[in-house]
């Protein structure tokens, strides 16, 4: 991984008074940045609906039951991951270190995807060079997409905002399968390669075979409706979360209004880390409740981003503050309804395949 130089600006002021008035206002308030009650209630909502839907799952009686509680439980690990993983990557989801590192690691391996591998590179990677090409580890270096001016110019570029949905469906997929697997031998379709200590790699190994017992080979031998059956419920459930997982993150960091910039020849960037977040980043409807509760805040992306020590289910709360304060430095906080957000990502997959000379649409909101 790249390691990049930042530069002060007029970010610099603004994060640190943001810093200072979020503090002000827990220390006001007297509460903890970390989960509350609401996240304790999430943590036993979604982890006994994990079970549950498991459990009549193994229970069904007809093919359609069978899909049915497979798909919803397939829904309740993305929104447990959404609202619980996440937090606890972070170490906020609640005050021990001790559980945020059990639920963390116990809601991602039991999807057969590694959370050491994810944690690091999400937190050292994404969270520190978002949208830095050979430095964020989310960039895509996929030659069926062109996600970056620097990449070079195909001809089925230009199609790629039509078979785009096509190939999301694989998203999850080709994460479970392909992205961790070709990280053992230090090689990505990422932008930056990784190395992975042993004890994580036969972690690893032994979750994605675990995780195709519980999903596949149980159903398959335990219940009457055989191998096919199971494995279109598979097929089914992956293609739901990725249409789901990309609608909600890669609309926040796939945008035309988002900036990607380019280190100069001395690995120095031309802003700052917080003003880097703010350009890089969309916000949807973030003082939606609805939202907010779903998606676990993912849709305060840049909040988020900037203050990655708070729990989600203070965002709504501190929303006027950070507001206020990028008004009061003249930073940009892109914001917007979902519908725009998303034809937004379309109108960059479709720019960005046609322009090779592609630069962000000015954010006039």
């Amino acid at each position: 991984m790249k390691r990049l130089k930042f530069t002060r600006d007029e970010g610099s002021a603004f994060y640190k008074e943001l810093t200072e008035n979020i503090e002000k206002y827990f220390t006001e308030k007297g509460i903890e940045k970390t989960g509350n009650s609401t996240m304790l209630f999430k943590i036993f909502l979604y982890f006994g609906l994990d079970i549950l839907f498991y459990i009549l799952m193994m229970k069904s009686s007809t093919p359609a039951e069978f899909y049915a509680y497979y798909l919803l439980m397939g829904l309740s690990v993305l929104l447990t991951a959404f609202n619980i993983s996440h937090d606890a990557a972070h170490g906020v989801a609640v005050k021990s270190k001790f559980w945020n590192k059990v639920l963390f690691s116990l809601s991602f391996n039991l999807q057969g995807n590694n959370a050491y591998v994810w944690g690091k590179n999400h937190n050292e990677s994404h969270h520190l060079y978002t949208n830095i090409e050979g430095s964020d580890i989310d960039v895509l270096n996929n030659p069926l997409f062109r996600m970056t001016a620097t990449q070079p110019a195909k001809w089925f570029h230009r199609y790629q905002y039509i078979y785009a949905p096509v190939l999301y469906l694989f998203y999850s997929l080709n994460w479970f399968f392909m992205r961790d697997t070709l990280m053992l031998f230090n090689y990505s379709s990422r932008t930056i390669s990784i190395k992975i200590p042993l004890n994580e790699i036969i972690k690893l190994i032994f979750f994605k075979f675990f995780y195709i017992a519980y999903m596949i080979v149980l159903p398959a031998i335990l219940l009457p409706f055989g191998w096919g059956v199971v494995l279109w419920a598979f097929l089914l459930n992956h293609f739901m979360v990725s249409i789901i997982f990309i609608g909600v993150l890669g609309v926040s960091h796939l945008s035309d209004y988002v900036a990607h910039p380019t280190p100069d020849e001395n690995r120095k960037l031309s802003m700052s880390w917080p003003k880097l977040q703010m350009c890089t980043s969309v916000d949807y409807n973030p003082a939606s409740v609805f939202f907010n509760w779903t998606l676990g805040g993912f849709n305060a992306h840049a909040l988020h981003h900037l203050l990655p020590n708070i729990s989600h289910v203070h965002y709504l709360d501190i929303l006027p503050i950070f507001r206020d304060t990028a008004k009061k430095h003249g930073i940009k906080y892109m914001e917007m309804p979902y519908a725009a957000s998303l034809a937004s990502h379309f109108r960059f997959l479709k720019q960005m395949g046609a322009e090779t000379n592609y630069s962000p649409k000015p954010y006039e909101g």
